[in-house]
C-alpha cells in the first residue's frame, strides 16, 4: 500500500515553476489523504501562482508520479503561498513588468460578446482581428471563452506559445498575436476548472503574456452572462464591446441580456454585428433570409448603437498549403465585409479618444 512517506519522498524533488526552488525548499505539499479502500490520494500543493499554464503542466507531472506508486485515483487541489512565504525567496510585486491591465496602458480592450452560442461570435472575434490587422493595427485576441475555446483551430494555428523569461509568447498568425486555453490542455480535452479558477486565468492571459504594444486586444467572449464574462467585465477598467447577432428575433431577444451587462458595467457598446444575414445563390443572385430578417437593426434600436454590418452565409476559400477553415480572404467578399466593419469600428473608436 502507497504510504504518505513514499509521496512526499517522491514529490519533493519537483519544482515550483515559478520560484524554482523544490518542494521541499518551498514546504508546497500541505495535505496528503489516503483512502486505501479505493486507493485513492487526495493532495493540496501550494505554489507561487494558480490559475497558469504551468500549474496545468505541473499537474499532470504531479499525477502520474503519484500515480506510478500505485494510486488508481489521484485528487489534487492548488492554492497559492502566502506574501509572506514568498516574500523568503526574493519575491516582490513592485517589480513586475507593465502589463496590458496597468494604467499607462494604451490598449483598447475589445470584447465580441453574444446572448447564446451557435450565432457565429468566435468567427466574427476571428475575423475582426485579422481585418482590424490588415488595416496596419497591432493586433492581439484572447480566446476567453475557456470551456468552448476554438480560436487556434479557427485561424488554422499548430503551434503552442513558448515561455521565455518567465512570460508566455503568443503564436502570431495573420498579423494577429493570440492567446487561448486551447494551448494548454492535451487531445482537445474538456477544461473542468470551476469560475475563480477560470477567472484566475484569463487575468494571467492579460498579465503574464508578452503582448508588447497592441492597439486593440480582441476578446472572445463565451456566450451569455455567466462567470467568466462577469470576470473580464470586472477586471477591465475600460472596455468597448461589439454584440453578435443573428437575424432571428429570440436571438436578437437573448443577445440584449449579454448588451445589457456591459452598459451595466460601463462598458461602452460600439455596436451590432448580424451575422448569418442571408445566403446568397451564386447561380442566380437571389437572396434567401434562412433565419429571418430584422433582428440585428432591432437589436442595435434596443441598445441605441448601430449596426456594423451585415455578414451572409457563406464558407471561406480554403487553402491545403495555408490552411486556416474560418478566416475569410481579404479579396472574398465576406472578407471586404469585415474590412469595411473593422473601418467603422476604428473610426467610431479612436475618432472619440481624440
Amino acid at each position: 500500500m502507497i504510504t504518505k512517506e513514499q509521496i512526499i519522498q517522491a514529490l519533493n524533488g519537483l519544482q515550483d515553476p515559478f520560484l524554482h526552488k523544490t518542494f521541499e525548499e518551498t514546504g508546497a505539499i500541505q495535505e496528503i489523504s489516503l483512502k486505501s479502500e479505493k486507493a485513492h490520494v487526495s493532495l493540496k500543493i501550494a505554489i507561487a501562482q494558480t490559475g497558469t499554464p504551468e500549474q496545468m503542466q505541473l499537474q499532470g507531472a504531479i499525477v502520474k508520479i503519484v500515480k506510478d506508486l500505485g494510486a488508481a485515483t489521484v485528487g489534487l487541489r492548488f492554492t497559492e503561498l502566502t506574501d509572506e512565504e514568498l516574500a523568503k525567496f526574493g519575491v516582490a510585486e513592485e517589480n513586475a513588468p507593465d502589463t496590458l491591465l496597468s494604467p499607462n496602458s494604451k490598449t483598447v480592450f475589445l470584447a465580441v460578446a453574444s446572448g447564446k452560442g451557435g450565432v457565429g461570435k468566435s468567427t466574427v472575434s476571428v475575423n475582426l482581428a485579422v481585418a482590424l490587422a490588415r488595416l496596419g493595427k497591432k493586433v492581439g485576441i484572447v480566446d476567453a471563452d475557456i470551456y468552448g475555446f476554438s480560436v487556434p483551430d479557427m485561424m488554422g494555428i499548430t503551434k503552442r506559445p513558448v515561455v521565455r523569461d518567465e512570460r508566455i509568447v503568443p503564436v502570431e498568425r495573420f498579423g494577429v498575436k493570440v492567446i487561448s486555453m486551447g494551448f494548454f490542455v492535451e487531445d482537445n480535452a474538456p477544461v473542468i476548472w470551476r469560475g475563480p479558477m477560470l477567472g484566475k486565468m484569463l487575468n494571467h492571459f492579460f498579465s503574464e503574456v508578452e503582448w508588447g504594444e497592441l492597439d486593440y486586444l480582441v476578446l472572445d467572449l463565451p456566450p451569455g452572462t455567466g462567470d467568466v464574462a462577469l470576470d473580464v467585465h470586472s477586471m477591465l477598467p475600460s472596455c468597448k464591446e461589439i454584440i453578435v447577432t443573428t437575424p432571428h428575433p429570440t436571438a436578437a431577444f437573448v443577445a440584449a441580456r449579454a448588451g445589457a451587462m456591459a452598459l451595466r458595467t460601463e462598458h461602452e457598446i460600439v455596436g451590432v454585428i448580424e451575422n448569418m444575414s442571408y445566403f446568397e445563390s451564386k447561380v442566380t443572385g437571389e437572396k434567401e433570409y434562412v433565419f429571418g430578417q430584422g433582428g440585428g437593426k432591432k437589436l442595435a434600436e434596443d441598445l441605441q448603437t448601430i449596426l456594423l454590418g451585415q455578414i451572409p452565409l457563406q464558407q471561406p476559400d480554403w487553402n491545403e498549403s495555408d490552411f486556416a477553415p474560418s478566416v475569410y480572404d481579404e479579396a472574398h467578399q465576406i472578407g471586404q465585409i469585415y474590412n469595411e466593419i473593422a473601418e467603422t469600428v476604428i473610426e467610431a473608436i479612436e475618432v472619440k479618444q481624440k
